[in-house]
């Protein structure tokens, strides 16, 4: 179609046609319109001259409804949609035809020259789109790249390299491109040119150097000599982050140093202390985003898997926090969140995003790291795909998927006997047969301490190696000792999930069960589709019994039962709680459901697994006694 010259317009156009949902009038008078005299009715002409463009007798595409206006181009072709249609479909997804085909749709940035003077909300706006839709014009690139014949390929890489003239990834490609090809010269030129650039930037190049001479190990002729200062040094592998700093999108508020920068430096700081992870630095982020370098180009520049970004709108009323998490190669967000709060007190409601937030990436990384490593044929993991591998098993709680976890952990800490949070995952094991009884008692507590240990002494500031020490102890009776190592799990990072969830399992038995439902409710925040759910409400349930609130106690009871891999002591717990508030029927149904994989499973069971205080014991006794199951 025929544009219309006015800039507002076809900004107003680009911006409906890419918005998600219908958009209020208020928020498009403010992106567009810098106090104006009658923002509305400027926003009521442009909307008569887009309808001019886009509606058609009988078919209106322009829709008002209820103060807000919302742009219907589902019948049209619109090559930012189709691109962006294709990315939420998964670009590794489509064909090969496909790609080459959307590659073809980009011939320059998003409304490539049109900026509007005195719109800092609609620049913003469109930075961020341009960075986005290069970021894919990349990803598109990389697959054509890898599925292409060479000679195909080298147009890719060209294009690639004028995109993303600092991505590593892509030079060592081109380079080893040309040395197959036996363009040793261009090779040599190309090197050279980036070297230069790399150097100006004060970036590294040696990797660049190293990949040449790799490269031209695969052609006649000697290869290069290698610089003493070239080696490599081979790290265990963890999956790599970069954190950019938060976009403050609040009116008026555009300097440096306020609530999004502040924000952004918390969750880096938070996502260091899990130790799961490979964060960069915030100097580093925060240096590249000064040089106006988008997340998606900082993710492939700083060659990490995963990239956060995000925006703060403040006012007097509201606080609201955007975070979006990307995979930096393929270019999917895997998660996106919006946070609301009052900002009635700014350190209390930064402290629990931080927690929700780092939360929040941490499960997300976790599921694809393990989805991902259960594609894997089992011998060609590496450390860290078996222990993700061994998660995928763990977290199924049952018998023979534990003991194939325990395996993929042992292969893990043989691959990688630094890696910490697997001897944690090998304790873990450990403790499942132990606490389930599906090995001798004695023999698998003293394994799960031993595991314990190695992982503390690995390293002892991983919450996830106190978290395990914790349970060991637990197992050994070790209460206090016990409690010790759950807060220090906590204390190292506030967000640890699990070492929250540990700690209202503990004293949900034996202890303060208020401090319990707490830590429980607590857990479900910060990780609310955690596998371990479960237990969360399980833990909950238990902690209401010993209050003597029976009727809460079975409904948290029946919630927990109802996780899909709920084990057997937790529709034991339910069917005492209800049997205590007179549900029997209901209580028989789940002691009929444990029986159907363990026909001899009685309340003792569950009483050998627990360590519940005196109350607790004769509370557990009393329900079972009132449907038989004692």
């Amino acid at each position: 179609m025929v544009l219309p010259t006015s800039r507002k317009v076809r900004a107003l156009l680009t911006y409906l046609a890419l918005a998600p949902r219908p958009v209020m009038r208020a928020q498009l008078c403010e992106l567009l319109w810098d106090v104006p005299n009658d923002p509305r009715g400027e926003l009521r002409w442009c909307l008569s001259k887009i309808r001019g463009i886009v509606d058609e007798p009988g078919h209106p595409r322009v829709h008002a409804r209820d103060d807000t206006i919302r742009l219907d181009l589902s019948d049209c072709v619109v090559d930012a949609l189709e691109i962006a249609h294709a990315v939420a479909a998964g670009i590794p997804s489509l064909s090969l035809e496909r790609q080459r085909a959307l590659v073809l749709l980009f011939s320059g940035d998003v409304l490539e020259g049109l900026e509007i003077d005195r719109s800092p909300a609609f620049t913003a706006w469109l930075t961020a789109q341009r960075r986005r839709f290069r970021g894919w014009q990349v990803t598109l690139l990389e697959h054509l790249v890898q599925r292409v014949a060479e000679a195909e390929a080298f147009a890719y890489l060209e294009k690639w390299v004028q995109l993303e003239p600092f991505d590593q990834h892509v030079h060592e490609r081109l380079l080893s491109a040309l040395a197959r090809s036996g363009r040793i010269r261009e090779g040599e030129e190309h090197l050279a040119a980036a070297v230069r650039a790399f150097e100006s930037d004060g970036q590294d190049c040696a990797a660049l150097r190293q990949a040449w001479r790799l490269a031209r190990t695969h052609v006649p002729g000697p290869p290069p000599a290698a610089s003493p200062a070239e080696g490599w040094v081979v790290a265990a592998r963890r999956a790599s982050i970069a954190v950019m700093p938060f976009v403050d999108a609040s009116a008026g508020r555009h300097e440096r140093g306020g609530t999004a920068d502040a924000l952004a430096h918390d969750v880096i700081t938070r996502l260091a202390k899990l130790r799961s992870l490979f964060v960069i630095a915030q100097g580093t982020v925060f240096a590249l985003h000064d040089r106006h370098v988008g997340a998606e180009e900082a993710g492939r520049m700083l060659n990490v898997d995963y990239v956060v970004s995000g925006s703060v709108r403040r006012d007097e009323q509201h606080l609201s926090v955007n975070v979006e998490l990307a995979e930096t190669r393929t270019a999917r967000i895997v998660w996106a969140e919006l946070f609301n709060h009052r900002p009635d007190d700014a350190f209390v409601v930064l402290d629990e995003l931080g927690n929700q937030i780092v939360a929040s990436i941490e499960h997300e990384i976790e599921m694809i790291e393990r989805n991902r490593a259960i594609l894997r044929p089992p011998n060609s993991l590496d450390a860290w795909e078996a222990h993700h591998r061994g998660l995928w098993h763990m977290y199924l709680f049952n018998k023979d998927d534990n003991e194939r976890a325990q395996r993929f952990f042992a292969t893990a800490v043989q691959l990688d006997p630094t890696f910490a949070r697997a001897y944690a995952g090998l304790s873990f094991t450990h403790f499942q047969n132990a606490f389930q009884g599906w090995g001798k008692r004695e023999a698998e507590i003293d394994r799960a301490f031993e595991a314990a240990g190695r992982s503390l002494m690995v390293d002892d500031r991983d919450p996830a190696a106190h978290w395990a020490m914790g349970r060991a102890l637990w197992l050994h009776g070790r209460h206090e000792q016990c409690i010790v190592e759950l807060e220090r799990a906590i204390d190292l990072s506030p967000n640890f999930a699990l070492g929250h969830y540990t700690l209202a399992f503990v004293l949900a038995q034996a202890g303060d069960p208020l401090a319990a439902i707490r830590y429980a409710d607590h857990s479900r925040q910060l990780s609310p589709f955690d596998p371990l759910l479960f237990g969360m409400l399980g833990a909950r349930a238990v902690a209401l019994m010993r209050l003597g609130r029976f009727g809460e106690a079975a409904e948290w009871g029946v919630k927990a039962a109802s996780r899909p891999n709920a084990h057997p002591h937790i529709h034991a717990i339910a069917a005492c709680n209800l049997a205590l508030i007179g549900a029997l029927d209901e209580a028989r149904a789940h002691v009929a459901a444990i029986r159907r994989t363990l026909p001899h499973y009685t309340a003792a069971d569950l009483l050998r697994a627990f360590r519940l205080d005196e109350n607790g014991v004769a509370l557990i006794r009393e329900g079972a006694r009132r449907i038989g199951f004692d």
